[in-house]
């Protein structure tokens, strides 16, 4: 398996480099580039089967290199910034990892290439399928603002995302919420569903939240989370089995 690293920090570089020869001591760094034109100029006359790419360059946005290169190799995006996010999803990317990031997350970038991968290099594979493996992303935290100050929250620290008057708001286990530039919709595609359902229109629930789930009226149900969302959520009569399904873990 041959790879691509396109960082401007030597830094950055090396322990990239560093990572990947501990988790995958079989793959072959086929090349290092520092700027858009480099990698728009290896990727005019090299393939390779997965790239790393950072995506604020020395010369410019990575962003440019798709404009003048079709890049249908998987991309591991690697950042400071998270404001790129969906830019990012709409592109061949496998995941979205900002740094720092540790070992355990390349990891799990790493398996989820594998695994599509595999599938595309299987005889009878489903394009339809491998179109769906690309297109879900798993977001593994989220950069919060404060002030003049950031810090991130890990996804697996939240309770419930939910909408007021077309704000969302990211709300913790330790009761705490936070104002996120997502819309629900775009949480729905890159939040973990074994972890997450979109439970009605305006929340977005942890199984892990869930404290209670009772029947209501209409064929309903009715559901409270610890901490407790501010309004009532109702999962709705269409929604229900899916719901149900998803309860007992059984993910599509």
């Amino acid at each position: 398996m041959r790879y691509l690293i396109v960082e401007d920090e030597r830094f950055a570089y090396e322990e990239l480099k560093r990572m990947m020869t501990n988790l995958r001591p079989g793959y072959l760094l086929e090349s290092y580039t520092k700027t858009v034109i480099d990698t728009i100029a290896f990727l005019k006359g090299f393939s390779v089967d997965l790239i790393l790419m950072d995506i604020r360059l020395a010369d410019g946005n990575c962003f440019e290199i798709f404009n003048h290169v079709d890049v249908t190799t998987p991309v591991i995006f690697t950042t400071a910034y998270d404001e790129h996010a969906v830019k990012a999803f709409k592109m061949n990317s496998i995941d979205y990892l900002l740094k720092p990031f540790d070992e355990r997350e390349l990891e799990v970038a790493l398996t989820k290439f594998e695994h599509i991968f595999h599938n595309n290099h299987h005889p009878g594979t489903n394009p339809k399928h491998l179109e769906q493996l690309l297109s879900r992303k798993t977001k593994n935290r989220f950069l919060i603002s404060k002030g003049e100050n950031y810090h991130y929250i890990e996804t697996t620290d939240i309770a419930h995302f939910y909408s007021e008057d077309g704000v969302v708001f990211l709300h913790t286990f330790s009761d705490r919420r936070f104002i996120i530039n997502y819309t629900l919709d775009q949480l729905d595609q890159q939040l973990d569903n074994r972890l997450f359902f979109r439970v009605s229109r305006n929340c977005i629930g942890n199984v892990k939240a869930i404290e209670n789930v009772a029947r209501y009226f209409n064929s309903r149900l009715k559901l409270s989370f610890l901490p407790a969302c501010p309004h009532e959520v109702l999962v709705s009569r269409v929604r229900v089995p899916d719901f149900l399904k998803w309860m007992d873990g059984i993910v599509d």
